[in-house]
């Protein structure tokens, strides 16, 4: 038979040429899923961040609650457009400058509120509002939570229409009543609460009436021993100096004659001016829904017009004329009425007197008219509160 040769030259270089061709495929699919992997690490960072950034967002808003003044608490409740229900703000960064944050709070109704918060992750270089920008146009990674929040009102120690850290001498035609009263056109009220006492005080204080005056109630005196300093000056973990440094408006104590009353410049309620103490006679017009906290420095006499909120008196009240008042009025002097005027003197809701200096009793004359309001209290805690995160689980993650 016939050999036949087999000449072999450039086996190598093709074998060579497939190794490489494998050595590189598995190279660049190692490369490959440790770039996937890396994107995937990179993407899930910045999700993180921007969530941080937009729960970051959600506490802040809680954290410098705005109430009367800022308007959070006087929204009109959701979907209502009369007074707005929402109140959106601009962009701005975490606290910790991992992103930035915008959103919209929503006013469910007098206690609940909804906030919707959107975080961004930053990028270098840029301002907050830049960032939001580019956010919204798809690049970066965003998250958008949703938190309930609830108003946490003041814990007062309300069992009377009047709670007198003192004695009370009452002559003319003063009435004190702990019955619930309604303030004329006022219609989102609900049903009335169970009569209060008409005055509370210490064991040892004297109640003295004079005239047609009249104390009603149930009981008509309540002597309570736990009445102290503290039952004026604390309510609940907040104090009356803590309270105090919350007004939005603080005056020195003076005369206040015929100057407090509602201001509306341009349609909306001016609460840049001092003497503006909402509308309590007119609950529909622009300064109804405004609950000031108002804070008196010093002694002041009030004659005539209106207000409405917490009103906070350093020194001792004197009230003539028929002023009127719908809220709470915690007093650490002495209050005293007079006069009357064609029309009547009336304090909505509780008043508190704790005459911490003795200088005299106080003394109810006229026609002063002290009314228990449970509606007028409620009011006035609700848009004085500042908010809290619910106990159970708040928040919810929105798509």
């Amino acid at each position: 038979m016939k050999r036949v040769l087999q000449n072999e030259r450039g086996m190598a270089l093709a074998l060579a040429i497939v190794a490489l061709v494998v050595v590189g495929a598995l190279v660049a699919g190692a490369f490959f899923a440790g770039t996937q992997e890396q994107r995937v690490g990179e993407n899930s960072r910045r999700v993180l961040t921007s969530f941080g950034a937009a729960e970051a967002g959600m506490f802040e808003m809680v954290r410098t609650w705005k109430d009367s003044t800022g308007g959070f608490n006087s929204l009109g409740s959701y979907p209502s457009n009369a007074p707005p229900s929402t109140r959106t703000w601009a962009p701005a960064t975490s606290p910790s400058n991992t992103g930035a944050y915008s959103g919209t709070l929503y006013k469910l109704n007098d206690e609940i509120f909804l906030i919707d918060v959107t975080g961004t992750d930053s990028a270098a270089g840029l301002s907050s509002q830049q960032v939001a920008w580019l956010k919204r146009r798809g690049g970066g990674a965003s998250q958008r939570l949703g938190l309930i929040a609830r108003i946490r009102p003041l814990q007062m120690d309300i069992k009377a229409a009047v709670t007198s850290g003192r004695g009370d001498a009452l002559s003319g035609q003063a009435v004190i009543d702990g019955n619930d009263h309604t303030p004329t056109g006022w219609t989102t009220c609900g049903p009335l609460d169970s009569a209060k006492a008409g005055i509370r005080t210490d064991t040892s204080m004297a109640i003295t009436t004079g005239g047609s005056s009249q104390v009603t109630g149930s009981p008509n005196i309540m002597r309570d021993p736990t009445v102290t300093d503290s039952t004026f000056s604390k309510y609940g973990d907040v104090s009356y100096s803590a309270l105090a440094a919350r007004a939005q408006l603080t005056l020195p104590g003076q005369n206040f004659s015929n100057s407090i009353g509602p201001v509306v410049t341009g349609g909306n309620c001016d609460k840049s001016v001092l003497t503006n103490w909402g509308d309590g006679e007119n609950p529909g017009q622009p300064c109804g829904s405004y609950f000031p906290i108002v804070h008196i420095t010093g002694d002041a006499t009030l004659n005539g017009v209106q207000g409405q909120g917490i009103l906070l008196v350093d020194g001792s009240l004197s009230v003539q004329g028929g002023f009127q008042w719908f809220g709470i009025t915690v007093i650490r002097g002495t209050l005293k009425t007079a006069g009357g005027g064609a029309t009547d003197a009336h304090f909505w809701g509780t008043t508190m007197v704790q005459d911490s200096v003795v200088v005299g009793n106080n003394t109810f004359t006229g026609h002063a008219n002290l009314l228990y309001s449970k509606c007028a209290i409620l009011k006035a805690l609700d848009a004085t509160g500042v908010a809290t995160m619910m106990r159970s689980r708040g928040w919810v993650q929105l798509f």
